[in-house]
């Protein structure tokens, strides 16, 4: 098909998630077809090469095409493509699962375990499987009355019903309120934001230079202790909150809330779905703030970025809870739970995180990233650079020294990003906030053709 054909059947038939249709619809809107990938780039039907900035919504770790995953999924291919994980099981899932928990407990012993792997689809099904492992473990151990869920002001954890209850983004799913369980919500442990931080706006991420008496993690500790046996999870995207804006949280956050968590008998939910596979830089955010979850949804770049599959891994405590009579087992599951292909894919990509030549290129990525960034600071319109790991996150406000924030309705984000594309990069703003998640397999050159392309289509959309 010529691009132009692709493009008339796909408004014809089509429905994009998170697109508005008067954006997608517009005559004088033209969509891009991607027709293939190499390395960090995407090339559309027209032959024309963009630079993925996101790595395809934060799912492609080692680039388009890598061999390796490549290789293994068409070995995959050659004996099954699926098979039911129903009362069955196959060698792809038991490697996949012996990997996992081996990636996920950090080098020095830590408590709890996760010692169990439950796999489903993506983010959104990892997540609900881990809020029925909890609240069904906790009633069959005599704590029914274990039902409330803390956490932070916009949150973000999928869009199933349960995973939409956890979250807390009016945005998103204010449609749906009358069908979700009420959740009690603290402050967003966001430094940029925060009404306590005296400090005065500096040209650095605000967690540097904050002045504050950390605040968010006492709320957080005091709604959690109110809570009391009542809790059945503290419920965290450790140290980045994606969805909400790459809110990029103080360091100790997420340790000392988990903390009080644990005071009060409840569990400890990390959603990784997002900070997971070194996109914070340690192999897990959890690793970097020192604190293990009780259940952990992992999701996005665990196959590379080539196929969907989600694991929630969780403790022997945990999973011991639903043994005994048949009435305790856990009933829920997928279609394409444990999927060979992509347990095979999800493998390769392990292999690829623990090797030492890739872990060198994405230490060297993160400092280049660091580095090429700072250039953005001449640009009166960003208030706030802050990076996590491999996660770069430009803030965009209409007064640096005031903190304020564009009008909503120009929509400065999505226009900037659209007009990127003119300089060859892709990437989906949230908000006003711009993002770079780059795939790790990016080179010096092309970080650096990422970050011009972002100030070039800041200083066309808003001066210089």
């Amino acid at each position: 098909m010529t691009n132009e054909e692709i493009i008339q059947i796909d408004r014809q038939n089509l429905w994009h998630p998170f697109t508005p249709n008067s954006l997608w619809l517009d005559p004088s809107f033209t969509p891009i077809s991607i027709a293939s990938g190499e390395g960090a780039w995407l090339i559309s039907t027209e032959g024309r090469r963009y630079l993925d900035g996101n790595s395809s919504i934060w799912t492609n770790l080692h680039g388009h095409k890598h061999p390796k995953i490549n290789q293994a999924i068409c070995l995959q291919l050659d004996q099954i493509a699926h098979s039911s994980f129903l009362g069955l099981t196959h060698e792809p899932a038991v490697r996949l699962a012996e990997q996992l928990i081996r990636y996920a407990q950090p080098a020095l012993e830590k408590t709890p375990e996760l010692r169990r792997v439950f796999f489903s689809d993506d983010g959104s099904t990892a997540m609900e499987s881990g809020l029925k492992m909890i609240l069904q473990s906790f009633a069959q151990n005599g704590q029914s009355q274990r039902t409330q869920f803390v956490s932070p002001d916009g949150a973000y954890h999928g869009d199933t019903v349960g995973a939409m209850s956890l979250s807390h983004s009016d945005s998103f799913h204010r449609h749906f309120q009358p069908v979700l369980f009420p959740t009690k919500k603290v402050m967003t442990p966001s430094c940029y934001r925060c009404p306590f931080n005296r400090a005065k706006p500096e040209n650095a991420d605000a967690r540097s230079y904050r002045k504050c008496n950390f605040e968010c993690a006492t709320f957080a500790e005091e709604a959690i202790h109110q809570t009391g046996d009542r809790l059945a999870a503290w419920v965290l995207e450790p140290r980045v909150q994606g969805a909400a804006g790459m809110v990029m949280h103080p360091h100790g956050y997420a340790a000392r809330t988990s903390a009080a968590a644990r005071k009060v008998g409840a569990r400890v939910f990390f959603d990784e779905v997002l900070t997971g596979f070194g996109r914070t830089g340690p192999r897990l955010a959890c690793h970097a703030e020192d604190t293990m979850p009780d259940v952990i949804a992992l999701a996005k770049g665990l196959t590379g970025g080539y196929l969907p599959l989600a694991a929630t891994l969780t403790t022997e405590d945990i999973f011991q809870s639903f043994s005994g009579d048949p009435s305790r087992t856990f009933f829920h599951g997928h279609s394409y739970t444990a999927n060979p292909l992509g347990c095979a894919a999800a493998s390769a990509n392990l292999g690829l995180l623990e090797s030492p030549s890739e872990i060198m290129k994405q230490k060297e990525l993160i400092q280049n990233l660091t580095t090429l960034s700072s250039s953005l600071w001449t640009h009166p319109n960003v208030g706030d650079i802050r990076q996590e790991g491999a996660i770069l996150a430009i803030e965009l406000v209409a007064d640096r020294s005031a903190r304020s924030a564009f009008s909503p309705e120009k929509r400065v984000g999505a226009k900037i990003c659209q007009t990127a594309r003119e300089f060859g990069l892709i990437t989906r703003p949230i908000g006003d906030v711009l993002v770079l998640l780059p795939p790790y397999c990016t080179t010096p050159d092309e970080l650096e053709k990422m970050v011009n392309a972002l100030h070039q289509a800041i200083t066309q959309e808003l001066g210089s």
